[in-house]
């Protein structure tokens, strides 16, 4: 049986509808009785799918997750406009226009690539020390800046032309907003658009198929409490890296705080700026070269 308190590794959760990404960290907590957990990847209430909560030492990886694409599936409701630009909004305007699927697989296409996005009031960007949606909710509107954002694709996977209802897919960065991009989609046509669902299928290098679900879970720690099943090691975050391997000495010397030489230890290794470090005992942690002295330098720790 595992000893909770010594769980270190990462749970990919499906997050439920209606739970905010801190609704589930706090769930986990009752759950693998530990209180050191952090999450990767803020999602929506509405929201269900990928969430990487890491547990123990490995929550020291949440700070420093790399900028991984996202893939998401939204259903979308044309011929609307609300204030949260989804379905749990105020409607603020309807229009009965009419829109073949090649009008909206054309309107699509306007959005991928390297675009500006505004991102929207009911959200939780922070102006001047206020979120958005604190000021939305007491019925103010201001001005936000647009931000950069890449949407490598954007797929029309439904479309029912009767009633304007469907299915999108998007890969994009980190930071996009699919509500505003339904949204900006549906203006564009003319007509106006809201998200009605949103799944992240895809975030931080995992997939809903590494997914387990809070209700298995609770099932496990009724059961037995033994949750190495569900853990993935942190070493899985950072597998984009090129991997260094120490011997046993040079391991005993990184673990001391010793910068080591990258010429010395790296074989047939490509160059980077960042490595995963590996030693005798399994992965260390992650380390940066100092480019003039050529050494190792510990960027972060997992031992």
């Amino acid at each position: 049986m595992a000893v909770l308190n010594e769980l270190n590794g990462i749970v990919c959760v499906n997050k439920p509808e209606g739970f905010t990404s801190f609704d589930v960290i706090a769930k986990m907590r009752g759950i693998l009785k530990m209180k050191r957990l952090g999450h990767g990847g803020t999602l929506d209430p509405m929201a269900t799918g990928v969430l990487p909560v890491f547990a123990g030492s490995a929550a020291k990886a949440s700070e420093m997750l790399p900028d991984h694409d996202k893939v998401y599936e939204a259903g979308f409701q044309l011929g609307v406009i609300t204030d949260t630009q989804d379905v749990t909004g105020k409607t603020l305007s309807e229009s009965g226009l009419a829109v073949s699927k090649e009008a909206l697989e054309d309107a699509a296409k306007h959005f991928v690539g390297d675009i500006m996005q505004i991102p929207p009031m009911y959200s939780a960007v922070s102006v001047n020390g206020k979120r958005l949606y604190e000021l939305a909710r007491q019925g103010v509107t201001i001005e936000r800046k647009p931000r950069p954002i890449t949407v490598y694709d954007f797929d029309i996977l439904e479309y029912n032309e009767t009633d304007r209802t469907g299915r999108v897919r998007i890969a994009c960065s980190k930071g996009t907003y699919i509500r505003t991009l339904i949204h900006d989609m549906g203006e564009l046509i003319g007509c106006g658009g809201i998200m009605t669902s949103l799944v992240r299928t895809a975030a931080c290098g995992f997939t809903l198929s590494d997914c387990v679900t809070l209700e298995q879970l609770q099932q496990e720690a009724d059961r037995e409490g033994d949750f190495s099943s569900f853990i993935m090691p942190v070493s899985e975050v950072f597998d984009f890296l090129p991997k260094v391997r120490l011997s046993e000495a040079q391991e005993r010397m990184y673990r001391n705080g010793i910068r080591l030489d990258i010429d010395r230890i790296k074989r047939d290794v490509p160059d980077g700026d960042g490595y995963a470090v590996y030693g005798v005992s399994g992965f260390l942690g992650t380390a940066v070269v100092m480019p003039e002295e050529r050494l190792l330098r510990v960027e972060k720790n997992f031992f």
